[in-house]
């Protein structure tokens, strides 16, 4: 999951709109990618209204469908290779001329194409349009270009990834003045924030108990788990990944930060009550992978959905007061004693 704001006012029409760009019927399928929107529900189900697209209080939920027909290299290259040996014969040619390859790849793929069945996959999504927030099934960079350049081309309005920079925007910092942290002497003086985050994070959670308090969403306890990649620019091994066991525990954990390296990916798990929150957090990224919320209450589908939409409005806000409590600790003067003090910690931590 990625997780987008938008600064424009959201057209009263979105659903027209998105009904306007949806994706066409999958016999007109060719080679090129064939990209449209389908409901959230299914990747066949092509109609886009109120019955198939809004679920609970107000949201969205579509998915960018992106349908082709491919060959396979092996069929490809086989019949190919039959047609060229069919030619070599009635020619008595032995090399044939590139030309003639080419034109003949090309009938090969004519002739194919329209017998192979459409492969398609889709990046889900759900607008909330309360809240002016967009959330998606994706975390790479090509599948989050592609549907920021369809989305902006069907309401006309740009999505702004809830990202590094961002954080520092909102709370009014410049991430040309961060102070980093360094873990190991003469080790790592690269600026890399969320994975100083993440690293400070694991510090705060165990040292200092690892509670916050959220206006308007109650009291939490934060703790990190496995799986844990730890990296660092420079030379020797440069990416650790801890997973099994106790990884917070580990021999392998305790050497990564000894040897100067931070963590860039790790499962943050938040609690309240009794209710629990994890996900795996791509610092690099920014990102969200295995997402867990908690069980919920309600029966009625509607109602449960946007109930499990709280919930996931529940962790964003718990992160961005972490992030914010974070990055209040390193513009004040007490920055450097703390970095300190998290380099003591590291150095006293024993492994299992």
């Amino acid at each position: 999951m990625s997780v987008f704001h938008i600064y424009e006012d959201i057209p009263g029409n979105a659903l027209e709109l998105f009904a306007a760009r949806s994706a066409g019927k999958l016999d007109e399928v060719k080679e090129e990618p064939q990209v449209g929107w389908v409901s959230g529900r299914q990747l066949l189900d092509r109609r886009i209204e109120e019955e198939t697209a809004v679920v609970g209080a107000g949201y969205i939920s579509l998915q960018l469908r992106s349908a082709q027909r491919k060959i396979p290299a092996s069929l490809l290259k086989a019949e190919c290779g039959m047609e060229e040996m069919a030619y070599s014969k009635a020619s008595s040619c032995v090399d044939i001329p590139r030309k003639v390859k080419k034109e003949i790849r090309k009938s090969v793929m004519e002739r194919l194409l329209p017998q192979m069945a459409p492969q398609f996959s889709g990046i889900p999504m759900v607008l909330d349009r309360g809240s002016k927030v967009l959330y998606m099934g994706a975390s790479s960079q090509k599948q989050i270009d592609m549907f920021n350049g369809f989305f902006l081309e069907t309401l006309k309005i740009k999505l702004t990834q809830l990202n590094q920079d961002l954080i520092f925007v909102e709370n009014k910092m410049d991430v040309c003045s961060y102070k980093g942290m360094t873990l190991a002497q003469g080790e790592g003086d690269e600026m890399f924030p969320m994975r100083d985050f993440l690293t400070w994070l694991w510090y705060f959670s165990e040292e200092e108990k690892g509670e916050i308090a959220v206006d308007d969403h109650g009291d939490f306890a934060v703790t990190l788990d496995g799986p844990l990649c730890f990296v660092a620019d420079g030379k020797g091994a440069l990416e650790s990944v801890v997973r099994k066991g106790n990884p917070l525990r580990s021999a392998e954990a305790l050497t990564a930060l000894k040897v100067g390296k931070k963590m860039r990916k790790a499962k943050i798990i938040m609690a309240k009550d009794n209710l629990i929150w994890s996900a795996v957090f791509d610092a690099d990224k920014f990102s969200f992978s295995s997402v867990a919320l908690p069980e919920g209450e309600e029966m009625e589908a509607g109602e449960r959905f946007t109930e499990r939409m709280e919930h996931v409005r529940d962790f964003i806000a718990v992160l961005r007061a972490l992030f914010a409590k974070f990055l209040a600790e390193t513009e004040a003067i007490s920055w450097k004693d703390k970095t300190r003090k998290i380099m003591a910690w590291v150095e006293s931590r024993e492994s299992f």
